[in-house]
This record gives C-alpha cells, structure tokens and sequence, in this order.
C-alpha cells in the first residue's frame, strides 16, 4: 500500500469532504498521528449503518456531515467527539481530522468483505451494537470488540 500524503485539518483542498457511507463495514490500514508516518498497526474495525457507527477502539454514537466534515459524536464508550474530512482513493476512503485533545490524524480505511445483509443499530444502558452484514462491533463503558459472524 502506498501511504497517502497528511494533509491538514479542515475541508479538502479543492473542495468539500465526502460524507461517510450510509452502510459500511472498514478495517483501518493505516495511522499517521500529528504529521508523522503512516503506521500499520492492531485491528480496527468501524460499522456504520445509516447514522450510527461504533468503532471497536471503544466508542458509539451518531455521525453528521455539515458539508466538508464528518461529525463523530460518541454517545457510548470513550467520552468525546471527533471531527474529520473524508476523500475516496479508489474502494478507500482517506481520513483526516482532529482528536477530542486537539491532536490531529491521518487514517487509512478499506471496506471490508460480507457488509452485505443483516444492517441495523441497538442500544440500551451503557451499551451499543452495530451490525453491518457478517461484521458486529459492541461498546460498553469499558471496551469495544469486534466479532465477524
């Protein structure tokens, strides 16, 4: 994989991010943290289906898009709110944004097989489950974890 350049913060050069997808199921490639390398490290997995998305780092919530940014508001496991723009490079998608401590990051997402079927969202006290195909990611106040069916 060819790392992509950091880019800043803030909308994408030449014009607005894309918004996230409606339904998704991606394993993160790839990390850059303040500018730094691209680094490959553990599995990370994030489901979206429609607005809501949970990752498996250990947060859960709603996403919105004001035109440029992609708004990840965390409404279970790690408290806070992250803010990113997002641009395709072929099946990827290119992320970059900033942290909740205001540090900054790049991520590298690639779908993942057996998204198709099943899709939905539940939440009840101090959990939340999202399903998308094969693929279920659950957060609770103390972990996130990532199962594929």
């Amino acid at each position: 994989m060819t790392a992509p350049e950091p880019l800043p913060t803030g909308p994408v050069p030449g014009g607005p991010g894309v918004p996230v997808p409606e339904h998704g199921a991606w394993l993160r490639r790839g990390i850059s943290r303040d500018g730094g390398p691209l680094i490959e490290d553990s599995e990370v997995v994030w489901l979206q289906a429609g607005p809501y998305y949970a990752d498996s780092r250990g947060f859960a919530g709603t996403t919105s898009f004001n035109g440029s940014q992609v708004h990840f508001h965390h409404l279970t496991g790690e408290p806070g709110e992250d803010t990113g723009s997002f641009r395709r490079e072929g099946a990827n998608l290119v992320e970059w944004g900033t942290n909740p401590d205001g540090s900054t990051f790049l991520e590298v997402w690639t779908p993942l097989a057996g998204a198709d079927g099943v899709t939905g969202s539940w939440s009840g006290p101090d959990h939340h489950v999202v399903r998308v195909g094969r693929h279920v990611v659950h957060v609770d106040s103390r972990t996130g974890t990532y199962w594929r069916l």
